[in-house]
């Protein structure tokens, strides 16, 4: 009915139905009289139902009842407190109250004896369709297709046998504003109200009220459900707390973190089981943010290192409601800082090729290092491959996958030396930085340079490998480090020792293990395989094969090498930049190495030593060049006589051919 419409006049409806059922048309004095949705519905239905028949619309089987019910179970469980409100409130109005799915299907009946009888004796209870095209004109129908509140009074029923009956339906609607479910109230004609209408609402909005409150509890434990999910999949120890410190959150690599059952964490003050570092102590003061500090926790006596991070969680008014920390095992750290920037070694002792009998206690020593933890000390001149060595001995050890860190020592002020080596604490902790020694953890740290050393970090260093900790400048805590310590040099540390530049005890620590690389002059038969090996790294390195010609072998065999072999790749990395076809001719040799000139330090620097028959190779070598092959004219520079010049170029297997 219309608002304007009350008090009802029944006859007055009945004359307009029989009306519209003979002719079709609403008496044009009639028409405001009528609800637009009626009339329109009455039109439809016109042509299909016989409207003085009796009323048999669709029922469900209990076989094809039981799946709807299922599915609109939830709608069922949340309408049936608000029904049994209503029929206590017009308990003895003759009024059942209805709740049918958003297809008009019947759920369920509830109400006075008499009325629920009723709608059970017409064949409209549950699992009945109260749909326009089983029933014609009725509230059900009408809030089905208009999902409007609607009351049908008396003769506005399209089927005669519902005459005697109102019907009063409103939607029920979902959090997305769809059709949910139809409430509705069926009573006499003659005991129709507006206030009728207004209940019907009222308590369909109450269901679809508690309907959207359920989907957004359902929807906000989904979301948490998916937060915890994801907190707890994070690798990195979680900590979240609220404005008042109460812990709220605590995943499982977290408590084991700080070694504490998440138990004993959640729900408590933070302060309470947790003794903050200062500087996490006034970020969250301050409401700051921190991004990777390292700071040490204490907690039931445990004591642990950590990377944190900390944001924190703004409410609406840009004001921290909370905050959440996270938390990552400082050697997790560490090794992600290896994989980084940590140099890996990925030579081996077998790769370590060599033909020269210099070179076989060197190897030999090497492998036995390798499986070894004492400190080693490689000696050698610049350039001898004293670093390649000590790469091979972590990667033949047993910490092979650990770190490989490099420090040159030389490269670093002595000012600065202690700090940068043993690391340093400023600040409470705000401005941490490791040791060497702790990134090396577990691994290898190479000293470069070894000599190089302040006699001050020269003593730690010793402490660090007499007891096994370190302790970074401005922290009163050891750290304890597992570290194996190579070093190299090129000194005279016998010398440096009378000088008082280096410490004896550190000295006799590297006398487990002392190995000494001979100089590439000293194994000659080597220059071929190291060669060798370098243009066949070039080849993989630009996919194009890269060669020698014999006589530039020849010509490298001959020059001395004071550069050893970083001066050999050099000049072979150079003969291959200047070759026209991937072959390096002996014209491609730069002209020092072709002419045995060797550059000389103007420093008093002293000259490696050769011994006599290098010295006699060496000299031949010079003369033949100077005078181009003719040895009458080298017996004459060299001072000695044509028959002796020959047995000597034979013994060192030399011809004038080759410098022609």
């Amino acid at each position: 009915m219309q608002p304007n419409a009350y008090p009802v006049n029944l006859e007055r409806l009945e004359k307009i139905w029989h009306s519209f059922m003979a002719s079709g048309q609403v008496p044009r004095e009639e028409e405001t009289y009528i609800d637009p949705p009626v009339l329109q519905s009455w039109r439809r239905c016109l042509p299909r139902l016989d409207y003085g028949a009796r009323p048999r619309p669709k029922r469900l089987a209990d076989s094809s009842l039981a799946p709807v019910l299922k599915a609109n179970g939830n709608l069922m469980a949340v309408a049936a407190p608000v029904m049994e409100d209503v029929h206590q409130f017009i308990e003895g109005s003759q009024s059942a109250i209805l709740l049918a799915s958003p297809s008009a299907c019947m759920l369920s009946v509830v109400g006075d004896q008499d009325s629920v009888a009723t709608v059970e004796r017409l064949q409209l209870g549950q699992g009945t369709y109260w749909s326009e095209e089983e029933l014609g004109t009725n509230a059900l129908g009408l809030v089905r297709i208009t999902a409007m509140p609607i009351q049908v009074v008396g003769a506005e029923h399209y089927y005669q046998a519902h005459h005697p009956f109102a019907s009063t339906a409103a939607p029920i609607h979902d959090v997305r504003g769809r059709l949910s479910g139809i409430l509705a109230i069926v009573n006499p004609a003659e005991a129709v109200t507006s206030h009728t209408l207004g209940l019907v609402m009222t308590a369909a909005r109450a269901i679809g009220n508690q309907l959207q409150t359920e989907w957004y509890i359902e929807e906000s434990n989904r979301h948490l459900t998916e937060v915890n999910a994801v907190l707890g999949a994070i690798a990195d120890g979680v900590v979240a707390w609220n404005e008042e410190g109460i812990i709220n959150h605590v995943n499982e690599p977290a408590s084991n973190l700080l070694g504490a059952r998440p138990a004993e964490l959640m729900g408590n003050r933070l302060e309470d089981v947790l003794e903050l570092p200062p500087v996490l102590r006034d970020a969250v003061a301050a409401g700051e943010q921190l991004r990777d500090v390292e700071t040490n926790f204490h907690i039931n006596g445990h004591h642990t290192t950590c990377m944190v991070n900390l944001r924190p969680i703004y409410g609406g008014e840009r004001q921290p409601i909370g905050y959440i920390a996270m938390l990552r095992p400082i050697e997790q750290v560490r090794q992600l800082v290896h994989q980084q920037i940590g140099a890996r070694a990925t030579l081996h002792l077998d790769d370590i090729s060599s033909q020269a009998p210099a070179m076989r206690p060197v190897l030999r020593q090497a492998r036995i290092a390798a499986r070894g933890t004492a400190p080693v000390l490689i000696r050698g001149e610049g350039g001898a491959g004293k670093n390649h060595l000590a790469r091979a001995i972590h990667n033949d050890g047993p910490h092979a996958e650990a770190p490989f860190i490099s420090v040159n020592c030389q490269a670093i002020p002595h000012e600065l030396m202690v700090g940068e080596l043993l690391g340093q604490v400023k600040d409470n902790g705000n401005k941490s930085r490791p040791s060497k020694f702790e990134l090396a953890n577990g691994g290898t740290l190479l000293l470069d340079q070894v000599e190089h050393l302040s006699l001050e970090m020269q003593a730690a260093l010793l402490h660090l490998i007499e007891t096994g900790h370190v302790m970074r400048l401005g922290s009163p805590r050891p750290i304890p480090v597992e570290v194996r310590i190579i070093a190299t040099t090129t000194a005279d540390l016998e010398e440096r020792i009378a000088e008082d530049g280096f410490l004896s005890h550190l000295y006799y620590r590297f006398g487990v293990f002392n190995i000494t690389i001979p100089p590439l002059r000293a194994r000659v038969e080597d220059i071929p395989l190291l060669a060798e090996r370098f243009l066949a790294r070039i080849t993989r390195r630009s996919d194009r094969p890269a060669w020698i010609e014999d006589e530039a072998m020849e010509i490298l065999r001959r020059y001395p090498w004071p550069g050893n072999v970083r001066e050999l790749e050099s000049v072979l990395e150079r003969a291959l930049s200047h070759s026209m076809d991937d072959t390096i001719h002996m014209s491609d040799l730069p002209p020092g190495v072709r002419e045995g000139r060797v550059m000389v330090e103007r420093s008093p620097r002293p000259q490696p030593v050769l011994s006599l028959e290098e010295a006699e190779r060496e000299a031949i070598i010079r003369a033949g060049r100077a005078c181009q092959g003719r040895v009458t004219e080298m017996a004459e520079q060299l001072q000695i006589g044509r028959t002796t010049l020959w047995r000597k170029m034979k013994q060192f297997n030399l011809t004038p051919d080759l410098f022609k």
